[in-house]
């Protein structure tokens, strides 16, 4: 009786996976989830959008003085699962069938199966990615390859995956007629479908968490995680996660976030690109922080390298795994000295990775699995990761992670244009369900449209002046956006342009660069076309 009413609060989309993957006790552990946690869940967003009005006074923006005891004193996480020991190469991709077995078979140590930047989150995506994993996890998966049926291997990788963040809602889910959040939504499902039977095989649930703004999104997940162990009857500790720091405010909250996990988290993972956007979002209106062209901001440097340093050094500190940056260069298997120059990069940086002290890196295509751990095995060897390195002669000010203006680089037309281009052919392909998209070579995902089309924003709001003299307005806008949807439109031909919804995608992306103010995420404008 409890079970039947407690359905009658809940309300799903229709769709032929339902049945599959929503059961009736899965669907009255997401009522309990909601009920526990929905109005936390609200106060933190209210905290985001108090605290973002704040930070455009840049003297609030920095290290928490109320929380100095946790800095200054001695103590570390639990020490990682045996399969999350060694992470020193990661593959992330969508949670299709065929990215899931191609992922766990690409010799990477760990494949997380994304949520969050590589899909477009339809419902029917959502849903049948969640059925994927209870297939993977079960050790049921199997996928088609050009008519060969393929399956993981025994060494397959570990499997992590990532939710998307407290900001998004999964509407097509409703409890008590509030949309639930998308992130106890993936976390849910997959936790109550897959813990039993991952356990059971020698793994158990571990998840990515992204978009922290500081402490107070680790301790809502904390709160959850340690609710989910008790109410499924796991031992403490058995869900692990590791958390992605890709904003200003968990740049100075690192040892805070570690601290509030610390019985559960493995590590953190440095997401520059949208490091980058935080910083846009962060401080719209000073232009101490106009970025120059994107092909400058390196991760060497300054600002940038300060902050992939001081993570480093905070993990190890905790004893804490440091995952490097992702690379997404697709090499040309057929021509390999056309892409041979975008490689050597991807090794320069993963053997800068390596020897600034990261245990692990993330790469986004197979291709790569065995650049990245090359560079890493020169440098681990034997080891499984490289905790011991402490880097105590990394010391990092407020200044050097909030020092903008002094950054090498220009503002340059190229550099516009690229941006309009790439968002443009990111969200054309986003509105269609695609969410990894192949631009120039480099397999694309929101992170890099998020970055391009606040640069556009910024700098028009800014009215920069580019290298050659034009300053960016409207004008320069509307002639540029119609140069560039023409070649666009050009490159990828009649077909690939009628498949797309990329006029779509230009109008938005224009609209929302004229706007005073700087939207806050392009998924949540653009979930009603979708």
């Amino acid at each position: 009786m409890r079970q039947t009413e407690a359905l009658a609060r809940i309300t799903v989309a229709p769709d032929p996976r339902v049945d599959d993957v929503l059961t009736a006790p899965v669907q009255t552990f997401l009522i309990d989830l909601h009920e526990q946690f929905s109005s936390a869940r609200q106060e933190l967003l209210a905290h985001h959008a108090t605290s973002q009005s704040a930070a455009s006074i840049r003297d609030i923006v920095g290290w928490d003085a109320e929380t100095a005891h946790i800095r200054s004193n001695e103590w570390h996480i639990a020490p990682a699962p045996v399969d999350l020991v060694n992470r020193r190469t990661e593959l992330t991709g969508p949670v299709s069938r065929t990215a899931l077995v191609e992922g766990l078979n690409s010799g990477a140590q760990v494949y997380m199966a994304d949520f969050e930047d590589t899909i477009t989150p339809t419902w029917a995506t959502c849903l049948d990615g969640q059925r994927n994993l209870r297939d993977a996890y079960a050790g049921s998966l199997t996928a088609e390859f050009d008519g060969e049926t393929r399956l993981p291997a025994p060494d397959a990788a570990t499997l992590m995956v990532r939710t998307r963040g407290w900001h998004l809602n999964e509407t097509h889910v409703r409890i008590d007629g509030i949309a639930m959040a998308a992130s106890l939504f993936d976390f849910g499902v997959c936790v109550f479908n897959n813990a039993a039977v991952a356990i059971d095989s020698g793994t158990a649930p571990y998840f990515y968490l992204p978009k922290f703004q500081g402490a107070a999104d680790a301790a809502l997940w904390n709160d959850v995680i340690r609710w989910t162990e008790a109410h499924l009857g796991l031992p403490s500790g058995t869900i692990r996660v590791t958390v992605l720091i890709e904003t200003i405010g968990a740049a100075f909250a690192m040892d805070e976030i570690l601290f509030q996990l610390r019985d559960h988290i493995t590590g953190l993972h440095t997401g520059n690109w949208d490091y980058l956007f935080s910083l846009i979002k962060t401080f719209p209106d000073d232009p101490n922080f106009i970025l120059p062209d994107r092909d400058d901001l390196a991760a060497t440097t300054p600002f940038i390298r300060a902050f992939t340093e001081l993570l480093v050094s905070t993990c190890h500190r905790r004893g804490a795994h440091a995952i490097g940056g992702m690379s997404g260069v697709i090499p040309d298997l057929i021509n390999p000295a056309r892409t041979a120059p975008m490689e050597r990069k991807v090794t320069v940086d993963k053997r800068r990775e390596a020897g600034d002290g990261f245990d692990g890196t993330r790469i986004a295509q197979p291709a790569l699995v065995e650049i990245a751990t090359r560079e890493f095995d020169r440098v681990l060897s034997y080891r499984a990761n490289q905790l011991e390195v402490q880097r105590d002669d990394v010391y990092i000010t407020k200044s050097d992670l909030l020092t903008i203006h002094t950054t090498r680089g220009d503002c340059t037309e190229a550099g516009l244009r690229h941006d309009i281009r790439v968002a443009v052919h990111y969200i054309g392909e986003w509105l269609t369900g695609t969410g990894a998209v192949a631009i120039d070579d480099h397999l694309e995902d929101t992170a890099m449209a998020e970055i391009c089309r606040a640069q556009i924003w910024q700098w028009r709001h800014h009215a920069v002046e580019l290298t050659n003299g034009l300053t960016v307005d409207d004008t320069l806008l509307d002639r540029l956006f119609s140069e560039e949807r023409s070649a666009l439109r050009s490159d990828l031909g009649e077909v690939a342009w009628a498949a797309g919804r990329f006029d779509e995608a230009a109008d938005m992306l224009r609209e929302w660069s004229s706007r005073d103010d700087l939207i806050g995420f392009f998924p949540i404008e653009a979930a009603a076309a979708i």
